[in-house]
């Protein structure tokens, strides 16, 4: 069956940590030139956004319930 473009991306996520721990242990590994390591951090932020994003979505999408009737940008309230 086809992914609608709602549906989270179980493995996007896992993807992007993983992305995040490969380049800190690069960061760590202190091999690197000054430009190099500016690069990575610069990746880890890009990465870290999306990984926000990406996080974003599951809540706003767990909160709309199957039906997407939830209230678009507010979480729900606990009864």
């Amino acid at each position: 069956m086809a992914r609608t473009m709602a549906e989270p991306q179980p493995n996007r996520l896992d993807s992007l940590v993983e992305r995040l721990e490969r380049t800190a242990a690069e960061l760590r590994a202190g091999d690197l030139s000054t430009e190099r390591a500016a690069a990575l951090v610069d990746d880890c932020a890009r990465v870290a956004a999306e990984a926000g994003a990406e996080l974003d979505r599951r809540v706003r999408a767990a909160d709309a319930g199957p039906g997407g009737a939830g209230l678009t940008g507010q979480l729900a309230l606990e009864p």
